[in-house]
């Protein structure tokens, strides 16, 4: 029987600061992200998905109304290990560099264009979701998607190259209401294009997800 882990943070938990805190780090990691690893596993037994990888786990339960629980604790792992590997403390956000940098300018007409959409849909997802770059493909078309709650471009047939987690949880220590200027930090000063570009490409940018 697979047992889902917590992945570590690919940085220590004070290396974005002054951008995120090592206290939001502590208790988004530490505790939101344990919690779904912990509550995943516990569902997991019995399931007929015991053996089965954390993304198959998410395909075949977004399919599965009686599974939606089982869904949102999967998809939440996966999400949160996704978001933590888009950011990097080092030389991160600014504009897009390697093969992402042509085709952002071919499918939005600029970065300033790409930011302007990726930035609205990440301050327009009412409530608690996720804002993403996803490619129809890997090293197709991109385009901008927003997910409620659990909800993941894996879901839905994308590939997903960027995300901003904009649950609250994810920057009120630091940002409390002010979600725009958390999205404008994440997009300045903390974006990994190594690591979206690497994704773009359908590598595994030596991360397990």
């Amino acid at each position: 029987m697979s047992n889902i882990t917590l992945p570590n943070l690919p940085y220590a938990k004070d290396a974005l600061e002054p951008y995120i805190s090592a206290e939001t780090l502590e208790f988004h990691h530490d505790k939101h992200h344990a919690a779904y690893v912990n509550k995943l596993n516990e569902l997991l037994p019995n399931s007929g998905l015991e053996d089965k990888t954390l993304a198959e786990i998410i395909k075949a339960t977004a399919v599965d109304d009686s599974k939606q629980t089982m869904f949102n604790q999967a998809a939440q792992v996966w999400n949160h290990t996704f978001y933590w590997n888009c950011m990097t403390p080092e030389n991160g956000g600014g504009e897009a560099t390697g093969e992402l940098k042509a085709k952002i300018e071919e499918d939005f007409g600029s970065y300033e264009k790409f930011r302007e959409e990726f930035k609205n849909a990440a301050t327009s997802q009412f409530g608690s979701g996720w804002a993403w770059l996803v490619a129809d493909s890997e090293g197709g078309k991109l385009s901008i998607m927003k997910t409620a709650n659990a909800d993941t471009p894996l879901a839905h047939g994308k590939v997903a190259v960027l995300t901003c987690d904009v649950w609250e949880h994810a920057y009120y220590i630091d940002y409390r209401n002010r979600r725009p200027d958390y999205v404008d930090t994440f997009l300045d000063k903390l974006v990994n294009w190594d690591y979206a570009n690497a994704k773009y490409k359908g590598q595994d940018a030596g991360v397990e997800e």
